[in-house]
């Protein structure tokens, strides 16, 4: 069995307001996607990387993994117009390439504070349920809009929890499931991902260890707090 990455950086990145794609831009002499892409290099687990990347930025993405040794790298394709677009190209890739019951695990670029355990446990749900995805508590308190000044509803945060990335599938399901979408135009659109679709398909998810590093970079202020961890500790990812 083996484990592949799929990791998602085809976005342009406006909201961070720069010059260049957010997840090239270098921190402390290291493009963002460097860092993210070094967590899964490291891990034991990970056999091969696929990186969806933004066309234009692949010849420079293959000269950064060679600089700073990302022999995992396997693949490179370009993203799409949306993100379940770009994701829905880089699962199209891996067929013929890899096994029905390969492990796939799709994590955003731009999430660069992938802890080791995180992975791991999203690799071993994986294994026993057939995809995990993870998640933390909801720890606030959330209300219902009634109308734009006021409300009188709100959801117990017990039965809340919060989904981001890595998210690990095995490939037969996340294979079917995207022709499946994209076929009945089913959980494609919007802020959909790879989870939310699931659901709308029918699927049970099966939830994984997370951590409130895992931070994605979307703002300026992201960026500065990915800053602040990185001067903070040298943790077990990072170099």
């Amino acid at each position: 069995m083996k484990r592949i990455a799929v990791i998602i950086a085809g976005g342009s990145g406006s909201r961070m307001k720069q010059d260049i794609p957010k997840q090239f831009i270098n921190v402390y002499d290291k493009p963002i996607l460097i860092y993210t892409l070094e967590g899964f290099q490291k891990h034991p687990q990970i056999d091969e990387i696929e990186v969806v990347c933004l066309d234009g930025w692949h010849d420079v993405l293959w000269a950064y993994a060679k600089q700073f040794g990302i022999d995992k790298l396997k693949y490179v394709v370009s993203g799409g117009k949306t993100g379940q677009e770009s994701i829905r190209n880089g699962v199209f890739n891996l067929e013929g390439k890899v096994a029905d019951d390969d492990i796939v695990i799709i994590h955003d670029g731009i999430r660069p504070m992938v802890e080791m355990g995180v992975l791991s446990d999203v690799i071993a749900k994986c294994e026993l349920y057939g995809n995990a995805v993870t998640s933390l508590p909801y720890n606030e308190q959330i209300f219902l809009i009634d109308d734009e000044i006021s409300t009188t509803k709100f959801i117990p945060r017990e039965t809340l929890r919060r989904v981001s990335t890595p998210q690990a599938y095995k490939f037969k399901l996340l294979d079917e499931k995207y022709h499946e979408a994209f076929e009945k135009e089913i959980g494609i659109y919007g802020s959909h991902y790879a989870n939310t679709m699931m659901v709308e398909l029918g699927v049970r998810l099966y939830f994984a260890a997370g951590s409130d590093k895992n931070i994605k970079l979307t703002t300026k202020d992201d960026l500065e707090m990915f800053k602040a961890y990185l001067k903070s500790e040298k943790d077990s990812w990072l170099k």
